[in-house]
Protein backbone atom coordinates (compact mmCIF):
# COMPACT_ATOMS: atom_id res chain seq x y z
CA UNK A 1 0.00 0.00 0.00
CA UNK A 2 1.55 3.06 -0.72
CA UNK A 3 1.23 5.34 2.52
CA UNK A 4 1.05 8.85 0.43
CA UNK A 5 -2.11 8.71 -1.79
CA UNK A 6 -5.49 9.76 -1.27
CA UNK A 7 -8.37 7.10 -0.40
CA UNK A 8 -11.50 7.28 -0.13
CA UNK A 9 -14.02 4.16 0.59
CA UNK A 10 -16.69 3.42 -1.98
CA UNK A 11 -20.58 4.11 -1.06
CA UNK A 12 -22.15 0.98 0.36
CA UNK A 13 -24.20 1.56 -2.80
CA UNK A 14 -21.42 1.69 -5.00
CA UNK A 15 -19.48 -0.84 -3.44
CA UNK A 16 -22.85 -3.32 -3.76
CA UNK A 17 -22.75 -2.72 -7.72
CA UNK A 18 -18.65 -3.17 -7.77
CA UNK A 19 -18.84 -6.49 -6.18
CA UNK A 20 -22.00 -7.29 -8.70
CA UNK A 21 -19.44 -8.26 -11.56
CA UNK A 22 -19.22 -11.60 -12.96
CA UNK A 23 -17.69 -12.91 -15.61
CA UNK A 24 -21.27 -13.56 -17.31
CA UNK A 25 -22.56 -9.74 -16.34
CA UNK A 26 -20.21 -7.29 -16.55
CA UNK A 27 -21.25 -4.44 -14.33
CA UNK A 28 -20.62 -1.84 -17.43
CA UNK A 29 -22.85 1.15 -18.85
CA UNK A 30 -22.34 1.55 -22.22
CA UNK A 31 -23.04 4.04 -24.66
CA UNK A 32 -22.41 5.30 -28.00
CA UNK A 33 -22.63 8.98 -29.83
CA UNK A 34 -22.66 8.86 -33.72
CA UNK A 35 -21.99 11.99 -34.98
CA UNK A 36 -22.50 13.83 -38.48
CA UNK A 37 -18.51 14.72 -39.44
CA UNK A 38 -15.38 13.07 -38.34
CA UNK A 39 -14.31 13.87 -34.71
CA UNK A 40 -10.84 15.60 -34.85
CA UNK A 41 -8.65 13.86 -31.91
CA UNK A 42 -6.58 17.43 -30.50
CA UNK A 43 -10.12 18.87 -29.91
CA UNK A 44 -11.75 15.63 -28.21
CA UNK A 45 -9.11 14.74 -26.39
CA UNK A 46 -9.04 18.67 -24.84
CA UNK A 47 -12.98 18.26 -24.31
CA UNK A 48 -12.38 15.51 -22.34
CA UNK A 49 -9.40 17.00 -20.37
CA UNK A 50 -11.57 20.23 -18.95
CA UNK A 51 -14.39 18.56 -18.97
CA UNK A 52 -14.18 14.62 -18.06
CA UNK A 53 -10.86 14.64 -16.32
CA UNK A 54 -12.41 17.01 -13.70
CA UNK A 55 -14.05 14.62 -12.04
CA UNK A 56 -11.44 12.52 -9.27
CA UNK A 57 -13.07 9.46 -9.81
CA UNK A 58 -12.22 9.23 -13.75
CA UNK A 59 -8.25 9.07 -12.55
CA UNK A 60 -9.03 6.05 -10.31
CA UNK A 61 -8.99 2.79 -9.79
CA UNK A 62 -10.07 0.98 -7.08
CA UNK A 63 -8.06 -1.12 -4.47
CA UNK A 64 -9.46 -3.63 -1.27
CA UNK A 65 -7.22 -2.53 1.66
CA UNK A 66 -6.08 -5.07 3.88
CA UNK A 67 -7.47 -6.41 6.74
CA UNK A 68 -11.19 -5.58 6.34
CA UNK A 69 -10.56 -5.93 2.71
CA UNK A 70 -13.25 -3.39 1.82
CA UNK A 71 -12.82 -1.37 -1.57
CA UNK A 72 -11.43 1.93 -2.02
CA UNK A 73 -10.86 4.65 -4.54
CA UNK A 74 -7.03 5.36 -5.54
CA UNK A 75 -5.22 7.81 -7.48
CA UNK A 76 -3.85 6.51 -10.77
CA UNK A 77 -0.04 7.10 -10.48
CA UNK A 78 0.76 8.26 -12.82
CA UNK A 79 -2.83 8.77 -14.84
CA UNK A 80 -2.37 7.95 -18.50
CA UNK A 81 -5.49 9.21 -20.69
CA UNK A 82 -4.08 7.21 -24.00
CA UNK A 83 -4.82 4.28 -22.29
CA UNK A 84 -8.50 5.04 -22.10
CA UNK A 85 -9.51 7.08 -25.05
CA UNK A 86 -8.79 4.74 -27.81
CA UNK A 87 -8.83 5.67 -31.44
CA UNK A 88 -10.15 2.61 -33.69
CA UNK A 89 -10.85 2.01 -37.71
CA UNK A 90 -12.97 -0.06 -39.08
CA UNK A 91 -12.10 -2.81 -41.66
CA UNK A 92 -14.85 -1.11 -43.51
CA UNK A 93 -16.09 2.20 -42.61
CA UNK A 94 -19.55 1.89 -44.39
CA UNK A 95 -20.19 -1.55 -43.32
CA UNK A 96 -23.14 -1.44 -40.09
CA UNK A 97 -22.38 -5.24 -39.16
CA UNK A 98 -18.76 -4.30 -38.37
CA UNK A 99 -19.39 -1.96 -36.08
CA UNK A 100 -21.66 -4.28 -34.39
CA UNK A 101 -19.57 -6.95 -34.23
CA UNK A 102 -16.35 -4.33 -32.79
CA UNK A 103 -18.93 -2.73 -30.17
CA UNK A 104 -20.24 -6.69 -28.95
CA UNK A 105 -16.70 -7.52 -28.98
CA UNK A 106 -16.17 -4.54 -26.37
CA UNK A 107 -18.82 -4.92 -24.40
CA UNK A 108 -18.25 -8.52 -23.52
CA UNK A 109 -14.67 -7.24 -22.05
CA UNK A 110 -14.38 -6.35 -18.69
CA UNK A 111 -12.61 -3.28 -17.54
CA UNK A 112 -8.97 -3.25 -16.16
CA UNK A 113 -9.38 -2.92 -12.57
CA UNK A 114 -5.63 -1.68 -12.37
CA UNK A 115 -6.51 1.54 -13.76
CA UNK A 116 -9.63 4.26 -13.75
CA UNK A 117 -13.15 2.17 -14.60
CA UNK A 118 -14.01 3.84 -18.13
CA UNK A 119 -12.95 3.29 -21.72
CA UNK A 120 -13.86 5.31 -24.61
CA UNK A 121 -13.54 4.25 -28.15
CA UNK A 122 -13.35 6.07 -31.00
CA UNK A 123 -14.33 5.38 -34.81
CA UNK A 124 -12.58 7.48 -36.41
CA UNK A 125 -14.89 6.91 -39.98
CA UNK A 126 -18.21 5.68 -39.97
CA UNK A 127 -20.62 6.68 -42.83
CA UNK A 128 -19.29 10.17 -43.26
CA UNK A 129 -18.66 10.82 -39.70
CA UNK A 130 -17.15 9.52 -36.34
CA UNK A 131 -18.70 7.24 -33.76
CA UNK A 132 -18.00 7.10 -29.97
CA UNK A 133 -18.87 4.13 -27.63
CA UNK A 134 -18.35 4.60 -23.77
CA UNK A 135 -17.76 2.24 -21.52
CA UNK A 136 -17.63 2.93 -17.89
CA UNK A 137 -18.40 0.55 -14.74
CA UNK A 138 -21.33 1.40 -12.53
CA UNK A 139 -19.77 1.49 -9.14
CA UNK A 140 -18.73 5.42 -10.53
CA UNK A 141 -22.02 6.04 -11.07
CA UNK A 142 -25.80 5.31 -12.28
CA UNK A 143 -27.42 6.13 -15.89
CA UNK A 144 -28.93 9.07 -14.85
CA UNK A 145 -25.54 11.34 -13.43
CA UNK A 146 -23.12 9.78 -16.30
CA UNK A 147 -25.86 11.16 -18.98
CA UNK A 148 -25.20 14.68 -16.75
CA UNK A 149 -21.79 13.89 -17.07
CA UNK A 150 -21.98 13.41 -20.57
CA UNK A 151 -24.01 16.42 -21.74
CA UNK A 152 -21.91 18.59 -19.11
CA UNK A 153 -19.05 18.21 -22.21
CA UNK A 154 -21.44 19.43 -25.07
CA UNK A 155 -22.74 22.88 -25.92
CA UNK A 156 -25.53 23.72 -27.74
CA UNK A 157 -23.32 25.15 -30.92
CA UNK A 158 -19.93 24.74 -32.10
CA UNK A 159 -18.60 27.61 -30.53
CA UNK A 160 -19.72 26.39 -27.27
CA UNK A 161 -18.96 23.34 -27.78
CA UNK A 162 -15.26 23.94 -28.07
CA UNK A 163 -15.38 26.42 -25.34
CA UNK A 164 -16.54 24.47 -22.03
CA UNK A 165 -16.19 26.57 -18.60
CA UNK A 166 -17.15 23.62 -16.22
CA UNK A 167 -16.29 24.10 -12.65
CA UNK A 168 -15.08 21.43 -10.59
CA UNK A 169 -16.87 19.59 -8.57
CA UNK A 170 -15.55 19.31 -4.80
CA UNK A 171 -14.96 15.47 -3.69
CA UNK A 172 -14.53 14.89 -0.42
CA UNK A 173 -10.28 13.82 0.16
CA UNK A 174 -8.90 11.91 2.76
CA UNK A 175 -5.61 13.39 4.29
CA UNK A 176 -2.34 11.54 3.53
CA UNK A 177 -1.66 8.70 6.82
CA UNK A 178 0.29 5.95 7.34
CA UNK A 179 -1.07 2.60 7.10
CA UNK A 180 -1.65 2.16 10.58
CA UNK A 181 -3.57 4.83 10.57
CA UNK A 182 -5.15 4.71 7.59
CA UNK A 183 -6.36 1.45 8.82
CA UNK A 184 -8.11 2.46 12.10
CA UNK A 185 -9.72 5.51 9.95
CA UNK A 186 -11.16 2.52 7.38
CA UNK A 187 -12.85 0.86 10.53
CA UNK A 188 -13.71 3.84 11.66
CA UNK A 189 -15.62 5.32 8.75
CA UNK A 190 -16.71 1.73 8.14
CA UNK A 191 -18.36 1.45 12.02
CA UNK A 192 -19.98 4.76 11.36
CA UNK A 193 -21.41 4.71 7.82
CA UNK A 194 -22.92 0.81 8.82
CA UNK A 195 -24.13 3.04 12.47
CA UNK A 196 -25.89 5.67 9.69
CA UNK A 197 -27.24 3.58 6.98
CA UNK A 198 -28.05 0.43 8.29
CA UNK A 199 -32.07 0.98 10.13
CA UNK A 200 -33.41 -1.49 11.57
CA UNK A 201 -35.62 -2.47 8.66
CA UNK A 202 -32.63 -2.73 6.07
CA UNK A 203 -30.28 -4.70 8.46
CA UNK A 204 -33.00 -7.09 8.54
CA UNK A 205 -33.38 -7.56 4.69
CA UNK A 206 -30.08 -9.70 4.29
CA UNK A 207 -31.43 -12.34 6.31
CA UNK A 208 -34.80 -12.41 4.98
CA UNK A 209 -33.66 -13.02 1.87
CA UNK A 210 -32.00 -16.33 2.74
CA UNK A 211 -34.70 -16.61 5.47
CA UNK A 212 -37.99 -15.18 4.37
CA UNK A 213 -40.20 -16.60 7.78
CA UNK A 214 -38.25 -13.52 9.92
CA UNK A 215 -40.43 -11.14 7.61
CA UNK A 216 -43.36 -11.96 9.86
CA UNK A 217 -42.46 -9.54 12.38
CA UNK A 218 -42.04 -6.68 10.07
CA UNK A 219 -45.84 -8.03 8.12
CA UNK A 220 -47.38 -7.62 12.13
CA UNK A 221 -46.32 -4.45 12.05
CA UNK A 222 -47.85 -3.58 9.49
CA UNK A 223 -45.22 -1.17 7.64
CA UNK A 224 -45.43 -0.10 4.00
CA UNK A 225 -41.49 -1.18 3.64
CA UNK A 226 -41.62 -4.62 5.43
CA UNK A 227 -44.88 -5.09 2.64
CA UNK A 228 -42.69 -3.98 -0.05
CA UNK A 229 -39.59 -5.95 0.93
CA UNK A 230 -42.18 -8.84 1.65
CA UNK A 231 -43.40 -8.83 -2.34
CA UNK A 232 -40.42 -9.19 -2.98
CA UNK A 233 -38.80 -11.72 -1.40
CA UNK A 234 -41.97 -14.02 -1.35
CA UNK A 235 -42.38 -12.87 -4.81
CA UNK A 236 -42.05 -16.42 -6.75
CA UNK A 237 -39.23 -16.92 -9.27
CA UNK A 238 -39.75 -15.53 -12.79
CA UNK A 239 -41.16 -18.58 -15.49
CA UNK A 240 -38.68 -20.20 -17.45
CA UNK A 241 -38.47 -18.95 -20.69
CA UNK A 242 -35.13 -18.47 -23.12
CA UNK A 243 -34.94 -15.50 -21.78
CA UNK A 244 -33.42 -17.22 -18.52
CA UNK A 245 -30.42 -19.80 -18.66
CA UNK A 246 -26.90 -20.56 -17.88
CA UNK A 247 -25.05 -17.11 -19.39
CA UNK A 248 -21.77 -17.04 -21.25
CA UNK A 249 -19.54 -13.85 -21.28
CA UNK A 250 -20.23 -12.82 -24.77
CA UNK A 251 -22.84 -10.16 -25.19
CA UNK A 252 -25.02 -8.88 -28.26
CA UNK A 253 -25.95 -4.97 -28.86
CA UNK A 254 -29.31 -4.05 -30.78
CA UNK A 255 -30.98 -0.60 -30.83
CA UNK A 256 -34.15 0.64 -33.03
CA UNK A 257 -34.18 3.91 -35.37
CA UNK A 258 -35.86 6.67 -34.37
CA UNK A 259 -39.37 6.76 -33.37
CA UNK A 260 -40.73 10.35 -33.21
CA UNK A 261 -41.62 11.45 -29.65
CA UNK A 262 -44.51 13.28 -31.27
CA UNK A 263 -45.89 10.09 -32.56
CA UNK A 264 -45.78 8.40 -29.11
CA UNK A 265 -47.38 11.64 -27.68
CA UNK A 266 -50.67 11.07 -30.17
CA UNK A 267 -50.92 7.37 -28.98
CA UNK A 268 -50.91 8.39 -25.27
CA UNK A 269 -53.44 11.52 -25.55
CA UNK A 270 -56.37 8.90 -27.58
CA UNK A 271 -55.32 6.52 -25.17
CA UNK A 272 -55.08 8.27 -21.25
CA UNK A 273 -51.99 7.08 -21.15
CA UNK A 274 -48.26 7.59 -20.60
CA UNK A 275 -45.24 7.90 -23.03
CA UNK A 276 -44.06 5.14 -20.80
CA UNK A 277 -47.25 3.10 -20.79
CA UNK A 278 -47.08 3.38 -24.77
CA UNK A 279 -43.38 2.56 -24.89
CA UNK A 280 -43.61 -0.59 -22.72
CA UNK A 281 -46.89 -2.23 -23.86
CA UNK A 282 -45.74 -2.26 -27.62
CA UNK A 283 -41.93 -3.95 -25.82
CA UNK A 284 -44.22 -6.41 -24.02
CA UNK A 285 -45.44 -6.92 -27.37
CA UNK A 286 -42.29 -7.46 -29.38
CA UNK A 287 -41.26 -10.34 -26.49
CA UNK A 288 -44.56 -11.32 -26.84
CA UNK A 289 -43.56 -12.20 -30.56
CA UNK A 290 -40.39 -13.39 -30.15
CA UNK A 291 -41.23 -15.89 -27.67
CA UNK A 292 -43.73 -17.42 -30.04
CA UNK A 293 -41.50 -17.25 -32.96
CA UNK A 294 -39.20 -19.71 -31.04
CA UNK A 295 -41.89 -21.81 -29.89
CA UNK A 296 -42.93 -21.17 -26.79
CA UNK A 297 -46.18 -20.72 -25.16
CA UNK A 298 -47.07 -16.80 -24.00
CA UNK A 299 -50.33 -17.22 -22.66
CA UNK A 300 -50.88 -15.67 -19.30
CA UNK A 301 -47.24 -15.16 -19.45
CA UNK A 302 -45.87 -12.63 -17.12
CA UNK A 303 -42.20 -11.42 -16.62
CA UNK A 304 -40.38 -9.60 -14.14
CA UNK A 305 -38.43 -6.18 -14.99
CA UNK A 306 -36.16 -4.05 -12.20
CA UNK A 307 -36.65 -0.90 -13.31
CA UNK A 308 -34.37 1.99 -12.01
CA UNK A 309 -35.91 5.10 -10.30
CA UNK A 310 -33.85 8.29 -9.87
CA UNK A 311 -33.43 9.29 -6.01
CA UNK A 312 -31.05 12.09 -6.27
CA UNK A 313 -31.75 15.70 -4.96
CA UNK A 314 -31.60 18.12 -7.33
CA UNK A 315 -29.20 19.97 -5.09
CA UNK A 316 -26.72 16.57 -6.10
CA UNK A 317 -27.78 16.58 -9.77
CA UNK A 318 -24.15 17.34 -10.88
CA UNK A 319 -22.55 14.72 -8.41
CA UNK A 320 -21.57 11.32 -9.78
CA UNK A 321 -22.11 7.94 -7.42
CA UNK A 322 -25.64 5.69 -7.47
CA UNK A 323 -28.58 7.14 -6.07
CA UNK A 324 -31.54 5.06 -7.40
CA UNK A 325 -34.11 2.72 -5.93
CA UNK A 326 -35.73 -0.01 -7.97
CA UNK A 327 -39.30 -0.81 -8.33
CA UNK A 328 -40.46 -4.35 -9.64
CA UNK A 329 -42.45 -4.27 -12.87
CA UNK A 330 -44.88 -6.99 -14.09
CA UNK A 331 -45.01 -7.03 -17.61
CA UNK A 332 -47.98 -8.35 -19.05
CA UNK A 333 -46.28 -10.24 -21.96
CA UNK A 334 -49.08 -12.94 -22.34
CA UNK A 335 -51.89 -10.51 -23.32
CA UNK A 336 -52.35 -10.63 -26.78
CA UNK A 337 -54.49 -7.57 -27.86
CA UNK A 338 -52.69 -4.26 -27.50
CA UNK A 339 -55.04 -2.51 -26.18
CA UNK A 340 -55.78 -4.74 -23.63
CA UNK A 341 -52.52 -4.98 -22.74
CA UNK A 342 -51.73 -0.88 -22.73
CA UNK A 343 -54.92 -0.68 -20.09
CA UNK A 344 -53.43 -3.39 -17.73
CA UNK A 345 -49.66 -2.00 -17.95
CA UNK A 346 -51.01 1.48 -17.23
CA UNK A 347 -52.81 -0.13 -13.74
CA UNK A 348 -49.93 -1.48 -13.00
CA UNK A 349 -47.52 1.49 -13.33
CA UNK A 350 -49.98 3.44 -11.73
CA UNK A 351 -49.86 1.31 -8.89
CA UNK A 352 -45.80 1.66 -8.50
CA UNK A 353 -45.89 5.10 -8.59
CA UNK A 354 -47.02 5.16 -5.28
CA UNK A 355 -45.23 2.66 -4.12
CA UNK A 356 -42.12 2.93 -1.27
CA UNK A 357 -40.60 -0.03 -2.97
CA UNK A 358 -37.83 2.45 -4.96
CA UNK A 359 -36.45 3.93 -1.64
CA UNK A 360 -36.63 0.06 0.36
CA UNK A 361 -34.65 -1.21 -2.50
CA UNK A 362 -31.87 1.90 -2.37
CA UNK A 363 -31.75 0.39 1.63
CA UNK A 364 -31.44 -2.68 0.48
CA UNK A 365 -28.44 -1.79 -1.81
CA UNK A 366 -26.90 0.64 1.18
CA UNK A 367 -27.13 -2.56 3.18
CA UNK A 368 -25.55 -5.18 0.71
CA UNK A 369 -22.64 -3.35 0.81
CA UNK A 370 -22.24 -3.23 3.76
CA UNK A 371 -22.22 -7.13 3.68
CA UNK A 372 -19.48 -9.39 2.71
CA UNK A 373 -18.79 -9.68 -0.87
CA UNK A 374 -19.85 -13.60 -1.06
CA UNK A 375 -22.58 -13.40 1.02
CA UNK A 376 -24.10 -10.10 -1.44
CA UNK A 377 -22.90 -12.41 -4.40
CA UNK A 378 -25.31 -15.16 -2.96
CA UNK A 379 -28.28 -12.12 -2.48
CA UNK A 380 -27.65 -10.71 -6.02
CA UNK A 381 -28.63 -14.69 -6.71
CA UNK A 382 -31.41 -15.01 -5.85
CA UNK A 383 -33.04 -11.89 -6.27
CA UNK A 384 -32.10 -12.22 -9.78
CA UNK A 385 -34.20 -15.41 -10.30
CA UNK A 386 -37.07 -13.29 -9.15
CA UNK A 387 -36.75 -11.26 -12.40
CA UNK A 388 -35.74 -11.14 -16.30
CA UNK A 389 -34.57 -8.05 -17.30
CA UNK A 390 -33.16 -4.60 -15.90
CA UNK A 391 -35.14 -1.89 -17.66
CA UNK A 392 -34.37 1.91 -17.35
CA UNK A 393 -35.84 4.89 -19.31
CA UNK A 394 -33.15 7.94 -19.42
CA UNK A 395 -34.54 11.30 -21.10
CA UNK A 396 -32.25 13.34 -23.27
CA UNK A 397 -31.79 16.55 -24.12
CA UNK A 398 -34.89 17.54 -26.31
CA UNK A 399 -32.26 19.58 -28.81
CA UNK A 400 -29.54 17.87 -30.32
CA UNK A 401 -26.26 19.41 -29.30
CA UNK A 402 -22.52 19.36 -30.46
CA UNK A 403 -19.50 17.13 -28.95
CA UNK A 404 -16.14 18.99 -29.96
CA UNK A 405 -17.48 21.00 -32.54
CA UNK A 406 -19.37 18.21 -34.51
CA UNK A 407 -23.18 17.75 -34.20
CA UNK A 408 -24.45 14.60 -32.51
CA UNK A 409 -26.61 12.48 -35.07
CA UNK A 410 -27.94 10.34 -32.21
CA UNK A 411 -26.86 8.51 -29.05
CA UNK A 412 -27.85 5.32 -26.84
CA UNK A 413 -27.25 3.49 -24.30
CA UNK A 414 -27.20 -0.14 -22.29
CA UNK A 415 -27.73 -1.46 -19.27
CA UNK A 416 -25.70 -4.12 -17.42
CA UNK A 417 -27.58 -6.86 -15.98
CA UNK A 418 -27.10 -7.93 -12.40
CA UNK A 419 -26.74 -11.71 -11.05
CA UNK A 420 -28.38 -14.76 -13.52
CA UNK A 421 -30.73 -11.64 -15.40
CA UNK A 422 -29.85 -11.72 -19.00
CA UNK A 423 -32.57 -8.86 -20.77
CA UNK A 424 -30.88 -5.50 -20.31
CA UNK A 425 -34.08 -3.09 -22.28
CA UNK A 426 -32.84 0.63 -22.30
CA UNK A 427 -35.20 3.43 -23.50
CA UNK A 428 -33.72 7.07 -24.52
CA UNK A 429 -35.14 10.46 -26.29
CA UNK A 430 -33.00 12.61 -27.38
CA UNK A 431 -33.87 15.56 -30.35
CA UNK A 432 -37.66 14.92 -30.45
CA UNK A 433 -36.82 11.39 -30.76
CA UNK A 434 -37.05 7.95 -29.21
CA UNK A 435 -35.26 4.80 -29.34
CA UNK A 436 -34.98 1.67 -27.64
CA UNK A 437 -31.75 -0.80 -27.36
CA UNK A 438 -31.04 -4.46 -25.96
CA UNK A 439 -28.45 -5.80 -24.10
CA UNK A 440 -28.69 -9.92 -24.17
CA UNK A 441 -26.49 -12.61 -23.33
CA UNK A 442 -25.55 -14.56 -26.86
CA UNK A 443 -26.05 -18.08 -25.46
CA UNK A 444 -29.70 -16.96 -25.19
CA UNK A 445 -30.36 -14.70 -27.13
CA UNK A 446 -28.66 -14.22 -30.06
CA UNK A 447 -30.73 -12.12 -32.17
CA UNK A 448 -31.92 -9.00 -30.48
CA UNK A 449 -32.79 -7.74 -33.30
CA UNK A 450 -35.82 -9.68 -33.97
CA UNK A 451 -37.29 -8.65 -30.69
CA UNK A 452 -36.45 -4.35 -33.06
CA UNK A 453 -38.62 -5.30 -35.56
CA UNK A 454 -41.68 -6.83 -32.83
CA UNK A 455 -41.30 -3.77 -31.57
CA UNK A 456 -41.71 -1.61 -34.32
CA UNK A 457 -44.46 -3.99 -35.77
CA UNK A 458 -46.51 -3.31 -32.27
CA UNK A 459 -45.54 0.52 -32.45
CA UNK A 460 -46.91 0.61 -36.05
CA UNK A 461 -50.49 -1.19 -34.77
CA UNK A 462 -50.79 1.47 -32.43
CA UNK A 463 -50.34 4.21 -34.96
CA UNK A 464 -52.71 2.46 -37.46
CA UNK A 465 -55.51 2.56 -35.05
CA UNK A 466 -54.94 6.09 -33.86
CA UNK A 467 -55.10 6.89 -37.56
CA UNK A 468 -58.40 5.22 -37.96
CA UNK A 469 -59.63 7.09 -34.71
CA UNK A 470 -59.17 10.82 -36.32
CA UNK A 471 -60.23 9.78 -39.81
CA UNK A 472 -63.53 9.34 -38.15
Amino acid sequence: MDETQYREALTSVDAAWRHMEDPTNLMMVSGIMRLEEKLEKDKLIQVFKHGWLIYDRMKQHIEDTPLIKTPHWVEDKPFHLENHMIWEKLSDPNDKQALHARMNELVSTPLDFNQALWQCHIFEEYKGGSVLLLRIHHCIADGIALIGVLLSLTGSSVEESLNLHIEPRKEKHYPHLSTIGYMYRQAGSAIDTARKTTTRLFHTTLNTVAHPSRLVGLLKAGSEGGLSIARLIFKNNDPKTIFKGRLGKEKVLAWSDAIPLADVKRIRRKTGSTVNDVLLTALSGALNRYLREKGEVTEGLEITAAVPVNLRKQEHSGQLGNQFGLVFLTLPVGIDEPLDRLFELKKRMDHLKNSPEAIVALGMLKTLGLAPAELQKTVVNILSQKITSVMTNVPGPREKFYLAGVKVKDMMFWVPCSGKAALGISILSYGGDVRLGLATDRNLVPDPQQIIQGFYEEFQYFMDLIRQVEEE
